[in-house]
């Protein structure tokens, strides 16, 4: 396993140390970050996207990855984004997959069309179920991620990741269950984990010391959603499970009318939150776009993320 920073700061945790948190020192390196877009559902939209990805590219993100709907819903827009993206950028693609409502033929037939496509990077989950159902694993299909983990791994030799849930994932039976089964996926062969939205740093670098007590030694990518619509991130996190700090609520009071005074708190509290993440040895970050590229464009300069000159 390669080394990386952020085992040495697990490895500190483990042993008693806790570092301060304490704003990033002046020069220190930006931290590498990437990207989430979700598959446009109209002309408008897949407009928008890529005015996103345009924006975003010359930060040169180690990677962009675009999501898949519930039940797998957004499949075939999936596929003809990702596609695009290796076709017309110069950015790496990871494609989500799920294995939600599939068999594991099918899923395996749309893993092997991204290889030989070209996209080398899966973002393994488990996958939600159309809305007002409850998750039943596919008969002839992947019950769990590990087990599509696995199975991707039997397809060719693909960077894996998956998702790690700092505040358990709302149908985890407990947290040390949630914590196994986050060590069963990589176990199985995925590479690293990115988290779910949080808000609280505490419970992410708790989270950490955690995961190390348990064997797990992979890297976990924070996932950073700035906030621009505190009401909507609000029913958001209800759904998911994470907490929203009332500090944060105060943050945001009295400005439901006021869009570009929201856009700067958001840009000021999400650059905040990487940069204690930085000071405690955190150097690689996910954001969240929700394909709006100013806010995260913004973001990233502040944390010394600068445009790239295009290679010649």
């Amino acid at each position: 396993m390669t080394h990386s920073p952020q085992r040495d700061t697990l490895e500190r945790w483990a042993s008693g140390e806790r570092i301060a948190p304490l704003p990033a020192r002046e020069g220190a390196a930006p931290p590498e970050i990437s990207f989430e877009f979700f598959p446009p559902k109209t002309p408008a939209l897949e407009a928008q996207l890529w005015t996103c990805i345009e924006r975003l590219a010359v930060l040169k993100p180690a990677f962009v990855s675009v999501t898949y709907g519930a039940g797998g819903s957004t499949q075939e827009r999936t596929h003809a984004t990702v596609l695009r993206i290796v076709q017309e950028t110069d950015l790496t693609p990871a494609a989500h997959l799920t294995c939600v409502g599939a068999s594991s033929e099918a899923v395996d037939e749309v893993a092997r069309r991204y290889w030989a496509a070209g996209v080398k990077h899966i973002v393994a989950l488990r996958g939600d179920p159309p809305p007002g159902e409850t998750y039943t694993p596919h008969p002839g299909g992947y019950a769990y991620a590990a087990d599509l983990v696995a199975g991707l791994r039997k397809v060719a030799d693909f960077e894996i990741t998956v998702a790690a849930y700092p505040e358990v994932h709302p149908q985890a039976l407990s947290p040390e269950a949630d914590l196994d089964n986050l060590k069963r996926k990589l176990d199985a062969g995925a590479t690293r984990a990115i988290s779910q939205v949080f808000f609280d740093n505490g419970v992410f670098l708790r989270f950490l010391d955690r995961a190390l007590a348990a064997g797990i030694k992979a890297p976990i990518v924070p996932g950073i959603m700035p906030v621009t619509n505190f009401a909507q991130a609000l029913k958001f996190c209800d759904t998911c499970g994470t907490s929203m700090p009332r500090w944060m609520a105060g943050m945001f009071e009295g400005l439901d009318d006021d869009v570009e005074t929201r856009r700067m708190v958001a840009a000021a509290v999400a650059a905040e939150q990487v940069r204690l993440l930085q000071a405690n040895g955190i150097d690689e970050f996910h954001f969240y776009t929700l394909n709006r590229p100013d806010l995260t464009y913004a973001i990233a300069r502040i944390l010394g993320v600068k445009p790239q000159p295009a290679a010649a």
